[in-house]
């Protein structure tokens, strides 16, 4: 039983990082749920974030959230690895348990799929293009295909990495899956995520306009409107969003992961919101 008097500490740990909006997200959901716990940004050597991150959890730390570069490594550097986590090979949320251990979690892909049914209520048997098959893609499709998707394609510049994760998820059980290259991607969709990094650079992946025409477009990336979502509404998507909701949503699932209570996400997505401009109609 967790001592609600007491101030547990916890951070988000990557490099860079001073942009992160975890610890205002926590901040807000703390206040909502009354809980008590500080919440800070630590900026890991490219080198150092097994040394950081013990260094914080020994200090007392109650819970670490990881960001770019280090999911990877964070996979490595836990003891055990929930099974989306163990999918993705990667790690976004560290969770102390009961042996005195840390269980690594990933709650993007849980994060998105609470996002799309805030988005799109009751939307089920999608046919969903992901673009892309590094580890933001990893860590969002077999969620989805256990949420609103039917069929998963999976679209990527490098078509042998979008064969590869499309195996991987049909060795696991899930069918409909297919892997492609961006150039040869075809088919009608009716939701389409960008999980690559293009926009992060001004980009957009380098699929057909009809891929996206009459569909949902999800990006990853947020922003008040991201290159990605501007490109899919000039070439006919029937909505876009950025992922700011996925951020929050799994900032809220990794909440309840150490604190035991999850938090209303709609009231603290409108307050970041808020703080970066945009829309999320």
């Amino acid at each position: 039983m967790l001592d609600r008097n007491e101030v547990d500490r916890y951070a988000v740990v990557g490099n860079p990082v001073a942009h992160s909006l975890s610890p205002a997200i926590h901040a807000a959901f703390a206040k909502q749920t009354g809980e008590s716990l500080s919440y800070e940004r630590i900026e890991a050597p490219l080198d150092g974030f097994a040394r950081t991150v013990a260094d914080f959890l020994a200090g007392g730390g109650r819970g670490v959230n990881v960001t770019v570069p280090f999911k990877g490594e964070a996979a490595s550097w836990v003891g055990k690895l929930e099974a989306n986590a163990a999918f993705a090979e990667a790690v976004n949320t560290i969770v102390p348990d009961e042996a005195g251990g840390y269980v690594g979690h990933n709650t993007d892909g849980p994060g998105l799929v609470m996002d799309m049914e805030r988005l799109l209520p009751g939307a089920t048997g999608l046919s969903v293009l992901l673009l892309g098959a590094g580890g933001a893609a990893r860590g969002v499709a077999a969620p989805l295909l256990d949420g609103p998707a039917r069929s998963l394609t999976i679209a990527n510049r490098t078509v042998s990495r979008a064969t590869a994760l499309a195996e991987r998820l049909r060795k696991a059980g899930y069918g409909s899956v297919a892997g492609t290259g961006f150039d040869t991607a075809t088919g009608s969709f009716d939701l389409v995520v960008n999980a690559t990094s293009a926009g992060l650079a001004g980009g957009v992946p380098s699929i057909a306009p009809d891929l996206v025409r009459g569909a949902y477009c999800y990006d990853m990336v947020y922003g008040a409107t991201t290159p990605f979502c501007r490109w899919a509404a000039e070439a006919g998507a029937a909505g876009m969003a950025d992922g700011l909701g996925m951020l929050v949503g799994q900032a809220a699932l990794a909440f309840e992961l150490w604190r035991g209570v999850l938090p209303d996400v709609p009231p603290v997505l409108a307050q970041i919101r808020a703080r970066i401009g945009g829309s999320d109609a």
